[in-house]
């Protein structure tokens, strides 16, 4: 019988080697108020004024954010059954 086939060791990769290395920012994400506000094109002294952007706002209240000081501004209350506050 032959001599056993020995393999040679090699290093075994443990942990992370990025480990030291920053992470690059992650990218903004709008929000569906933002994306809104851009596409109907507003400032932000803008908002109060708008009907288009209240009508949205108003259905959307429960489900999307909505800066709290225009749903004040507003007269708006945001249900807490469908908030995850509740």
């Amino acid at each position: 019988m032959g001599r056993p086939i020995i393999l040679p060791r090699t290093k075994r990769g443990r942990g992370n080697p990025n480990w030291c290395n920053p992470h690059p920012p992650l990218p903004a994400v709008l929000t569906e108020f933002e994306r809104q506000v851009e596409r109907l094109g507003l400032t932000k002294a803008q908002y109060v004024a708008s009907s288009e952007l209240r009508y949205w706002c108003e259905r959307n209240r429960n489900r999307c954010y909505v800066p709290e000081w225009l749903l004040q501004e507003w007269g708006l209350k945001v249900e807490a059954i469908f908030s995850s506050v509740a």
